[in-house]
């Protein structure tokens, strides 16, 4: 490493950790960090290209926005509209950057903790508005109030975040040995729970828990019979189903308002008739699937191209709720890019859970899997990665989990 790059790092290196608290908070500072930390592109380049060529999370993620890229050129998009999609995918580009950025467990813990301290600081204002100590701000989000108290994104991205911060809870208070710590990280997952299942409306974020619940569960109970010589057998299975089912029902029936969000789901989806006019939360979501897979039944290989969602949407539909994308992250790729694009985001997937299993500790091996389930939900009921908190939060927190696998090292 020249002097100038030794120089030039350091701030680099602060301003990639600062990401974690302002993914959180404000897109106007993500911006201005993301034009700095760009900056190691032009003293880093080979070292970038070699984590791309090393490290199989970075190189699927490289994948994913190459075929974007390659869609660029055969849609009808105008290029204005195309570079400003791009430009919302472009956070999946800085994956090998955030990757040496947070090379070495120093850098990466910080991150990590930058992360958790901005959602401990979301979490304590919400609590302030949701129980009225504190008046809502100007600088909140404007939907923000008692009744749904969200801060500096809506309640779908809040809640979505919120559910992984008390997943991360639980999984720091399994592997600290501290009771005080122990106790801390209990009572930030419990006031996470409480904030998600309760007081946000983010129905997004209900189901990311209960799978991230059912994922914290399941691998302690099985590390647990692992290090005692163990294995699974049908009734441990049976037990840890019954007693997730037994949680979602005592949260459900203590939960008027719970209620009510399902109990509107259910009703809405039962009376939804395809581009009937009627337009409800659920019937408009319905709609954008049914007209947007009818798009891609008609451009299945190759797709309308990048940034050509709108205008094959308007084309498709009359008389119905018009949108800029579909509300489904897979549906969105295929459209824009085809089978190829959708393959190539299940690989993304593919590739970071086979990675997961070679990660150093069982606290990053979990969290990197959790990641996983959450995006995989997150993406059938919303375009995440479009989505400038939730696709930056992704790109994020797959550097954390994945810079430190060894470059150079098969992982088969």
């Amino acid at each position: 490493m020249n002097w100038l790059q030794r120089f030039v790092l350091p701030p680099l290196r602060v301003s990639t950790v600062l990401i974690g608290v302002s993914v959180t908070i404000s897109t106007a500072l993500d911006n201005l960090l993301l034009a700095i930390v760009l900056v190691g592109i032009l003293f880093n380049a080979r070292a970038v290209w070699q984590i791309v060529a090393q490290n199989p999370v970075a190189r699927a993620a490289w994948l994913l926005f190459g075929v974007l890229c390659v869609a660029a050129f055969y849609g009808t998009a105008p290029w204005r509209e195309v570079a400003d999609v791009l430009g919302k995918y472009i956070d999946l580009a800085f994956v090998p950057l955030f990757m040496l950025m947070l090379s070495g467990e120093t850098f990466r813990h910080r991150a990590q903790y930058a992360f958790l301290a901005a959602m401990g600081l979301t979490l304590l204002l919400s609590y302030l508005i949701g129980l009225k100590l504190l008046p809502v701000q100007h600088w909140m989000v404007a939907s923000a109030d008692a009744g749904d108290p969200v801060i500096f994104r809506d309640h779908i991205t809040q809640n979505n975040m919120m559910a992984f911060v008390a997943f991360l809870a639980l999984l720091k208070l399994r592997a600290t040995v501290s009771i005080r710590l122990r106790l801390a990280w209990g009572v930030f997952a419990g006031l996470a729970l409480v904030n998600v299942l309760f007081m946000v409306r983010g129905r997004t974020g209900y189901l990311i828990l209960l799978v991230l619940l059912a994922w914290f569960g399941w691998t302690t109970l099985a590390r647990y019979l692992h290090q005692r010589g163990k294995t699974w057998n049908w009734r441990q299975g049976a037990a840890i189903i019954l007693l997730l089912f037994s949680l979602i029902a005592a949260v459900f029936f203590t939960s008027s308002r719970l209620q009510d969000r399902v109990g509107l789901v259910a009703s809405e989806f039962q009376a939804w008739q395809p581009n009937d006019g009627k337009e409800t939360s659920i019937g408009d979501r319905l709609n954008f699937y049914y007209n947007t897979l009818n798009i891609v039944k008609q451009h299945p290989w190759f797709g309308v191209g990048t940034g050509g969602f709108a205008a094959a949407f308007t084309k498709q539909t009359q008389g119905v709720l018009q949108t800029h994308n579909p509300h489904n992250e897979y549906l969105l790729i295929t459209v824009q890019t085809g089978v190829i694009g959708l393959l190539l985001l299940s690989y993304l997937f593919y590739t970071q859970w086979r990675c997961a299993a070679w990660l150093d500790n069982p606290f990053d091996q979990d969290a990197a899997r959790g990641l996983v389930l959450a995006y995989l939900i997150s993406f059938a009921f919303n375009s995440s990665l479009l989505d400038h908190a939730d696709g930056l939060f992704f790109s994020f927190m797959t550097a954390i989990f994945f810079a430190n696998l060894k470059t150079g090292q098969r992982h088969g």
